[in-house]
């Protein structure tokens, strides 16, 4: 056995400190869709998959956000995957009191009435099955329906409360070791 690199005894699991150690997980930066009467969208780091068989995904979302409302009534969203140049549309979707789309963001209807952003690595348009409230968040649960994707570009990342991208690595030249 060895001894652990780190000797600093453990801290309590508070909300500043879970919020700290949390900012070392980079995460996919996604934008959630919904429609309604006034479309909504928001940008989320908490975008996973649950299950292949069947097809399940889920974001979580604060209960304060003004897009709960409409997320908490539409039956179907679209899931956004963000590529590395979309970090403008990223802060925009973060950003609170503006009409997020409106110019410069390009979108269009999509299948169910979902907004479907355009040029994105991904998206998928999802049927919700579940919301669950944990704490001062909903989990909504999703099957995706419909998705497109594009294998030209990398996605954008969150790490450690800024935007960032995976890095080109040199290919290897032949003949030569890595």
């Amino acid at each position: 056995m060895t001894e652990p690199v780190d000797d600093s005894p453990p801290v309590r699991a508070d909300p500043e400190t879970l919020r700290a150690v949390l900012r070392h997980q980079a995460s996919t930066v996604t934008v959630v869709t919904a429609p309604g009467a006034s479309a909504v969208g928001f940008t989320a780091t908490s975008f996973t998959s649950v299950s292949l068989r069947p097809p399940i995904v889920l974001f979580c979302l604060d209960l304060s956000s003004s897009s709960w409302p409409t997320v908490s009534r539409a039956r179907h969203v679209g899931v956004h995957l963000l590529t590395r140049q979309q970090q403008e549309l990223a802060q925009r979707f973060a950003t609170s009191g503006i009409d997020r789309f409106a110019a410069p963001t390009r979108w269009r209807h999509g299948p169910e009435g979902v907004p479907i952003l355009d040029d994105t690595l991904a998206w998928l348009l999802c049927r919700v099955i579940d919301r669950v409230v944990a704490g001062d968040h909903a989990v909504v649960l999703a099957e995706p329906e419909l998705l497109r994707h594009s294998e030209v570009d990398s996605p954008l990342l969150y790490h450690r409360g800024r935007y960032a991208d995976l890095a080109k690595r040199p290919e290897p030249v032949a003949g030569r070791a890595a």
